[in-house]
């Protein structure tokens, strides 16, 4: 359990239907259903290596979140290929809303991401990549700059065992990050606001899938939390 109190439920979305995804913004190929009640993700398209065309996508809740929040819902994995990511205090890097037209346009390439007009904490769990398959991790990156921050243990199993859904829960407040699967915490990171830059306070949450990813998701909720 993390050390941070629950205080007030600032949005709930069960994820369950097509209306429940009328305020948020998809970039790039992302197919989505709902065939059991839950939120189906998964690429729209196979990557195109000739063309150089990617299948990888981000889906973002268009609501502003301020500091100091923690964020959950259910997910269960349906294929082991690809990687699932979540996304937090997205912005510009200049504090511009993250759909300010003035930014890049992006379309779920990675490096429009890291590299781009806009500064975020990203974790990726669940990793399917062939390289990295037969060491599981979860990553905590911060960009502008994609700064590795911290890593973990991966404890999901592969989809044939994940017969029920997980609970994750990342909670950001101030410069303390944490990320947790049914409870266990995996990373613990406090950012120092100078190493990779200051401290990033409230913005945008966001899902990414990449490669051959396969899930679902369900039950999000997003709580006030006392700071520490």
């Amino acid at each position: 359990m993390n050390d941070f109190p629950y205080h007030e439920l600032l949005y709930e979305n069960p994820l369950a239907c097509a209306d429940d995804l009328k305020t948020f913004r998809a970039e790039g190929p992302v197919a989505m259903s709902f065939p059991r009640g839950r939120m189906r993700l998964e690429n729209a398209r196979e990557p195109d290596k000739e063309r150089k065309l990617h299948a990888n996508f981000l889906l973002w809740c268009e609501r502003d979140f301020p500091d100091h929040i923690a964020v959950s819902w259910d997910f269960r994995p349906l294929t082991d290929a690809g990687l699932a990511m979540f996304w937090i205090a997205a912005r510009g890097r200049n504090g511009e809303d993250l759909f300010d037209p003035a930014l890049a346009p992006r379309d779920g390439a990675y490096d429009q991401y890291k590299f781009g007009d806009i500064n975020a904490l990203h974790v990726s769990y669940y990793r399917r990549n062939p390289k990295e398959i037969g060491f599981r991790t979860c990553n905590l990156r911060k960009s502008y700059g994609f700064h590795f921050a911290a890593q973990a243990g991966d404890p999901l199993p592969d989809a044939r065992d994940a017969l029920p859904a997980y609970r994750i829960e990342v909670v950001k407040s101030g410069p303390q990050f944490l990320f947790s699967i049914n409870d266990l915490v995996l990373i613990d990171w406090r950012d120092d606001g100078q190493t990779y830059g200051p401290v990033l306070e409230g913005g945008k949450i966001g899902f990414r899938q990449m490669g051959g990813l396969i899930a679902e998701y369900a039950n999000l909720k997003v709580h006030s939390v006392i700071a520490d």
